[in-house]
């Protein structure tokens, strides 16, 4: 019993947030996908379980991309940001999430 309560606090916190774009929201549209940004060690299961907690939808699949983190400079100083983690959910037939506020 111990370990489930972890579970559903390591599930509630791996979605950081969702990935609002043009291709977020063509991919969507085209595919009854969604992105979402991700901490940087979650997995395929973790993924699926934590989307189907959290906004009560079934999920069919999850695909995941390492996003490396940009370099950038500042005059004479170079930096980098951080690496991310993005999942792309596929959800089954009729299902759907929406972001938009009021609902």
């Amino acid at each position: 019993m111990n370990s489930v309560q972890v579970t559903q606090e390591r599930l509630m916190q791996v979605l950081l947030a969702p990935q609002i774009s043009e291709k977020a929201t063509y991919i969507a549209d085209k595919n009854e996908q969604v992105i979402f940004r991700v901490v940087p060690d979650a997995t395929k299961p973790e993924i699926k379980a934590a989307v189907e907690l959290l906004f009560k939808v079934e999920v069919d699949n999850v695909q995941v991309a390492n996003v490396k983190g940009k370099s950038k400079r500042a005059g004479k100083f170079i930096g980098k940001r951080k690496d991310w983690k993005k999942a792309y959910v596929c959800l089954k037939p009729g299902q759907e999430i929406s972001f938009v506020a009021g609902e």
